[in-house]
């Protein structure tokens, strides 16, 4: 945040909940939203895709060979209030880097820290998985998804408040879903589904909203409403980040844009990541060339890898 605020507390969404006391972990005063060092993240055969380090040294030898990076030799700095798209092909490592960033997945080599601090406790972290990884037949209502964002500041086995309550209403209209409170998120349309979540990061006072491709399905109206919600929350001095497989997007609506293929292949400017050269670097034979100066370009990303 331009005026200093983002430094001066745990969580910084109080532009207009008021302040919370708070809970969770400190930042620290100039530390970067997210930093990433040198960070590894490995899947090996029968590890069920979860991050594996092994701890007998000979076992640490047998398996060397074996492995598969899902992330490999990552670092980057992402400063307060910066706007950030992650692309790459299917199986590039996004949704893994999220699950760093958020502490679900830990690195074996390397380390990732979120202002500052490890991710582990922190509550100003929102964190919106892909659209099919939600129970969306789970009975609650969009009023209800956005009081669990209070959970952090509230606290396990408290009760909300009529102050929390009020804060959950006030999120809900600040996304223009107030009219929705009492209809349940199963029943919504895909749009008013991603800004309920919204409202969640803001109910949670959240300073760092990941979301993982936010806008599959949407119509164009609905991405819309999305993207002035986003400008609404940089404002504000929140940093998102936003996994997608959508080039033009990222360079039409994101300040930086981080190329992933295991590695970091490039992270920038949009007009600095998205050349030829670095595009055929991450897609390899799923980039076509339509002309021997390499003007312009085809994507076609249908590599049968999972995504991760």
């Amino acid at each position: 945040m331009k005026d200093g605020r983002l430094r001066s507390g745990v969580c910084n969404m109080t532009l207009f909940t008021g302040k919370q006391k708070e809970r969770g972990v400190s930042h620290i005063p100039a530390a970067p939203t997210v930093e990433a060092k040198e960070v590894y993240v490995t899947y090996t055969p029968g590890s069920n895709g979860r991050s594996h380090t092994p701890t007998d040294p000979q076992e640490n030898g047998h398996r060397e060979n074996s492995r598969r990076y899902a992330l490999e030799n990552i670092s980057f700095r992402i400063d307060p209030g910066q706007r950030v798209a992650v692309v790459g092909p299917n199986g590039a490592g996004k949704s893994t880097l999220f699950k760093l960033i958020v502490g679900t997945l830990r690195p074996v080599k390397g380390s990732i820290e979120v202002y500052g601090r490890d991710p582990d406790h922190h509550i100003c972290i929102a964190y919106v998985p892909q659209h099919n990884q939600i129970d969306w037949a789970f009975p609650v209502t969009a009023e209800d998804v956005v009081m669990m964002g209070r959970v952090g500041q509230i606290g396990l086995f408290h009760w909300p408040k009529r102050r929390d309550w009020d804060i959950v209403r006030h999120s809900l209209e600040k996304v223009s879903a107030g009219h929705l409170a009492q209809e349940r998120i199963g029943d919504l349309s895909g749009g008013q589904q991603q800004r309920v979540f919204i409202a969640r990061a803001l109910a949670q006072e959240a300073d760092l909203l990941l979301m993982d491709e936010p806008l599959n399905g949407l119509d164009l109206p609905s991405q819309e409403q999305i993207f002035e919600i986003w400008d609404m929350l940089q404002e504000s001095g929140v940093t998102i980040m936003v996994a997608t497989h959508d080039l033009n997007l990222a360079a039409d609506t994101f300040d930086q844009v981080m190329l992933l293929n295991q590695k970091l292949v490039a992270f920038d400017t949009p007009p600095t990541v998205l050349t030829s050269a670095n595009l055929l670097r991450a897609y390899g034979g799923h980039v076509h060339l339509l002309n021997a100066e390499g003007e312009g370009l085809v994507l076609v990303d249908d590599c049968c890898d999972p995504p991760q």
